[in-house]
């Protein structure tokens, strides 16, 4: 399983480098692609649990790291969460390492 990092640039301009162990994040996300808050974080918990059940699978465990990067994302993004009635804030897919 080839780890891979992506870079996700934030609505405030900040970037992050995150981590998966696999690159299943691939499946799920494009360089430069822009998405809705909400679409970016279930693309993400969606990628990065199929990633720690490809750990599982190999290793008979969990992958702890993908869930604590998943932790993290969750509460960055929960900064940008809009108000009822705002529109979505949008997260960009920088690049993959």
């Amino acid at each position: 399983m080839p780890v891979t990092h992506f870079h996700v640039r934030w609505p405030d301009a900040s970037e992050t480098r995150c981590y998966s162990p696999s690159s299943v994040v691939r499946e799920h996300f494009v360089p430069g692609q822009r998405y809705a808050l909400g679409d970016f974080l279930h693309r993400t918990r969606e990628a990065l649990g199929i990633a720690s059940e490809r750990v599982r699978e190999k290793y008979g465990f969990a992958c702890s790291q993908a869930m604590d990067q998943l932790a993290d994302i969750e509460h960055i993004a929960a900064r940008f969460t809009a108000a009822p009635g705002e529109p979505d804030a949008e997260v960009t897919v920088v690049a993959f390492d």
